[in-house]
């Protein structure tokens, strides 16, 4: 759309000041419909007069601009964050790819890239994986092919399955992860079942079912 309208706006230019020089018409009249000062009006006519229809194409179309990265090097930095670095956060993957790989891109570019592509950093917060699923679920209500609609239900479920990834403990008994769930575990009152993991070896360490009569450990 943005291309569409610069064309028009160009081209508009073009026919305004073709006629304004061809009929000798109002310079105020023509700086209001191309919501200009007379004296730009008077640049237009000037290059029309030197180049013509050229001097209202404008420099930059069809050039990429200076900060664009190159196909090849996007399609780099999501092969080797796939395959060599996928648990890096994007600023510590920043750092690799200049440190180890000669590419050096900013932390923002890396983000760009990775999220076009549906690919999250281990420290995406909850409300940022929530808003991509939102995005990718949108896609696959239009979504046609069969490759397509695979593609995003695979997409869908790698983020809603994904959580924020952290080092394990060194030491055991450093950190135990607690949880609790209320449920009629035994018999028809309901009771609450506790379970503490530690977090550097994964081992159970305790489980304990509470309720308003008794307690008993496991």
């Amino acid at each position: 759309m943005r291309k569409v309208k610069l064309e028009m706006t160009e081209e508009d230019k073009y026919i305004t000041i073709k006629k304004l020089v061809e009929t000798d018409g109002n310079k105020q009249r023509a700086a209001i419909h191309l919501d200009c000062t007379v004296r730009h009006i008077n640049r237009m006519i000037k290059g029309y007069r030197e180049k013509g229809k050229e001097f209202f194409i404008h420099g930059n179309r069809c050039r990429k601009p200076t900060h664009t990265i190159e196909n090849k090097i996007k399609q780099k930095v999501l092969d080797l964050y796939r395959t060599k670095y996928e648990d890096a956060n994007f600023v510590h993957y920043s750092e690799l790819l200049q440190e180890y790989e000669n590419i050096k891109i900013s932390t923002s570019t890396i983000r760009s890239i990775l999220i076009d592509e549906y690919i999250l950093s281990p420290k995406a917060t909850r409300k940022t994986r929530k808003n991509i699923a939102i995005k990718l679920k949108e896609q696959l209500k239009v979504a046609k092919s069969k490759k397509e609609i695979t593609a995003l239900h695979n997409a869908i479920i790698n983020i809603e399955d994904a959580h924020p990834r952290r080092p394990r403990c060194a030491y055991f008994g450093e950190m135990l992860q607690m949880d609790a769930s209320l449920h009629n575990w035994f018999g028809n009152d309901k009771s609450q079942l506790h379970i503490a993991v530690d977090d550097a070896t994964g081992n159970i360490v305790v489980i304990t079912e509470k309720n308003l009569q008794n307690q008993i450990h496991i």
